[in-house]
């Protein structure tokens, strides 16, 4: 039997076992779990033969699937995260009940987004990216926050993805006549302009919503912060990359090769203003559950636009970010887990001064903030190193300020999830908080480890980026282990930028330590921030409350006019007419004849201007 059959098998007897077993046995359910999170990424890494094809014929359809370099990029991504949330969920979901459920909804996404990478025909593609949403949802709803607002909306956004998808794929099967993925892209040449637009948008906004691309952006807030965080890691960092490998298909294989440049270009730019205005709605958030879901939207505004300019230099960097952002933000949904679990609030306005009971979380934070700010020596500088330079090589200056200026001000969101929950002041109700336990930290701790090794040794990560952009139509792409080369002959070795700073920490390290023996500390005279008052553990020294007011005040005018304000008085309106259309169709045989009466009277009395007599 085919590897890849093996592997879905696998995959969908893994979440039969965990379901079942949860069902009669907790024990024996997380013992089904575990084994999935071992043996699912070691039968992948060692057994899957990436060469593989597998065909069959359904209905008359052709359908195919196997492997290509680029959607084994993103299966990496799918096969080290997911295992490692799975393990994650194992200790945040210990207490919680309808667990079966949970792990068997979690199983079949994984199940879903490996379809859809081994994909290589628009049915198998839908029916996996079906799959993936379902499972999806029912984790949306799975806690029963907001069902009604988040569930209904992220259901609604996605069938109006599929729809979209399903529209192209009967346009496309209806100009070719098959329903494989490189029969469309062979064809798109010889298609009519109209034809090309219609199919190349459509599936481009299916992948887009997805990706939580400003303005089909409004579900991911909700979905995020209301999954349970032992899922929302994936969700934001391996689910999401599902729409930027569409995105990278539509438009490199398609828009690149059909003078149809300007629909790359709007991604793009919708990519760089969803990165923007995602950054600012962060900064104002005080649960770090929205506010890691905003700028999961944002770092994801960073991705699109760098796929959107479609250069060589700006794809590679897009599909860097891709793979970093599904790392830092699996670690910090992890982190925001651990939190809620421990402290039972992810609320910054009361859950603080976490760094002493919490260190191992706060320290993988730490990292992941770093990674996401873009701060040498860890992998995001390289990232958007890569960024600035492909969007100041293709003349989008004004780009170049939006993303940099989303890039400085994802400073002050990253402080205020880090003061909030570790750095202020301790409170007595969190006195008894302890350590997550080693199921959820170790997985924070390997990711943190790969960010911390990407950092000085990017070319790890490369190799596979280049590998897949080979799918794209680019062959032969430059790379070094662990060298930044620009297009005017600059250069940066990351090794000793990551040892000049170590150096730095270190002496910073051995500075703090002995100080912190010295029995005798002196307090200058004008240190009067107390007023000689002794401070109580009730007197609070450190304020998350409006943390950037002033900012927040500046910014409100536009900020204020959120998009998800128009869509609800679209479906207010939709529903108004829904209503009244309820109050025709009584269903009440009477009403109807009534109607009739109603229709020939007017067809009598009208029928001389009706029928000319």
């Amino acid at each position: 039997m085919s590897s890849l059959v093996i592997l879905i098998l696998i995959i969908a007897g893994f979440a039969l076992l965990s379901y079942f077993g949860h069902s009669i046995n907790k024990t024996a359910g997380n013992i089904a779990v575990f084994a999935a999170a071992v043996l699912i990424p070691l039968y992948w890494f060692t057994r899957v033969d990436f060469s593989e094809t597998v065909s069959f014929t359904i209905s008359g359809f052709q359908m195919e699937l196997g492997y290509n370099m680029y959607g084994k990029l993103f299966s990496l991504i799918v096969m080290i995260l997911s295992p490692l949330a799975l393990i994650y969920a194992l200790g945040y979901m210990k207490d919680s009940k309808r667990t079966g459920t949970f792990y068997f909804s979690f199983l079949f996404s994984i199940l879903g987004m490996t379809g859809i990478l081994m994909s290589r025909d628009f049915i198998s593609l839908f029916i996996f990216w079906e799959i993936m949403t379902w499972s999806s949802y029912l984790l949306v709803i799975f806690l029963g926050k907001d069902v009604e607002k988040t569930g209904i909306r992220y259901m609604v956004f996605s069938a109006l993805g599929a729809y979209a998808m399903f529209m192209a794929i009967v346009i496309i099967h209806r100009n070719t006549g098959s329903m494989m993925l490189n029969d469309y892209f062979n064809a798109f040449g010889n298609f009519s302009t109209g034809t090309k637009f219609l199919t190349g948008i459509l599936l481009m906004f299916g992948f887009a919503l997805k990706s939580a691309v400003m303005p089909v952006h409004v579900w991911a807030p909700g979905a995020y912060s209301n999954t349970p965080m032992a899922y929302t890691s994936v969700f934001s960092g391996a689910l999401s990359k599902m729409g930027v490998y569409g995105l990278g298909f539509v438009v490199i294989n398609l828009f690149a090769h059909a003078n149809l440049h300007f629909a790359g270009t709007i991604l793009a730019w919708l990519g760089a203003v969803t990165a923007v205005l995602a950054t600012f709605s962060a900064i104002f958030q005080d649960d770090a559950k929205k506010l890691l879901a905003y700028s999961s939207i944002a770092q994801l505004g960073y991705i699109v636009t760098g796929i959107g300019i479609g250069t060589e230099l700006s794809i590679f960097a897009g599909l860097y970010l891709a793979v970093l952002h599904a790392a830092f933000k699996g670690v910090l949904f992890m982190a925001a887990g651990a939190v809620e679990r421990q402290a039972g609030s992810t609320d910054m306005t009361e859950v603080t001064g976490l760094i002493r009971k919490m260190p191992l979380t706060f320290f993988a934070s730490l990292v992941a903030i770093i990674a996401l700010a873009g701060v040498p020596p860890l992998g995001g500088f390289v990232g958007k190193w890569m960024l600035y330079e492909s969007l100041i090589n293709n003349g989008n200056f004004l780009m170049v300020i939006m993303i940099f200026l989303s890039s400085t001000a994802a400073f002050l969101y990253s402080y205020k999830f880090l003061f909030g929950l570790f750095l202020g002041q301790e409170e007595p109700e969190f006195e008894n908080v302890k350590e997550a336990s080693p199921l959820m930290t170790i997985p924070m701790l390997l990711l943190s480890v790969f960010l911390m090794i990407t950092g000085s040794f990017p070319g790890i990560v490369f190799k596979y980026i280049a590998e897949g952009m080979t799918d794209l139509g680019f062959h032969d792409v430059n790379w070094q282990m662990s060298v930044l080369t620009n297009a005017w002959g600059d250069s940066v070795n990351l090794q000793h930028v990551t040892l000049s700073i170590g150096v730095v920490f270190v002496v910073f390290l051995i500075f703090l330590t002995w100080k912190g023996y010295k029995k005798t500390y002196y307090v200058s005279t004008k240190d009067i921030s107390s007023s000689g008052e002794v401070i109580k553990p009730e007197d609070n020294m450190t304020y998350s409350t409006d943390f950037y007011k002033p900012f927040e005040r500046v910014l409100h005018p536009i900020l204020k006019r959120k998009i998800e304000k128009y869509y609800d008085e679209f479906g207010e309106g939709i529903g108004a007419l829904f209503d009244f259309m309820r109050r025709i169709y009584t269903g009440n045989g009477q009403t109807y004849a009534f109607y009739v009466i109603v229709f020939l009277v007017i067809l009598l009395v009208f029928s001389k201007n009706i029928f000319g007599y």
